[in-house]
């Protein structure tokens, strides 16, 4: 690739249009992460504790590879599972509580 008549250098270029289909792809995955853990939240306020157990191990699976990728902070991953795991042991411990 030669010099654009612009002045700015393919390099640049390249890389900003990586950054672009990086930050395209990262947004998808943070948006599916979203819509799962609200799902499972509706869930949890229904009280249906088959159906969310159900969804855990894929929204485990969904915040770890989102973390592999450092898509999010892998410390923020293991707290939403914790705060998930939390939220299914006190509506399986009591249910009358949310």
């Amino acid at each position: 690739m030669a010099k654009l008549k612009t002045g700015r250098h393919t390099s640049a270029i390249k890389a900003w249009r990586k950054s672009e289909k990086l930050a395209s792809k990262n947004r998808g995955v943070k948006t599916r992460i979203h819509d799962t853990l609200k799902e499972f939240g509706t869930l949890v306020v229904k009280k249906d504790i088959e159906n969310a157990q159900k969804m855990l191990p894929k929204a485990y699976a969904m915040l770890d590879k989102a973390a592999k990728t450092s898509t999010i902070h892998w410390k923020a991953a293991a707290r939403k599972k914790s705060r998930l795991a939390m939220r299914i042991k006190a509506i399986a411990q009591n249910p009358s509580v949310k």
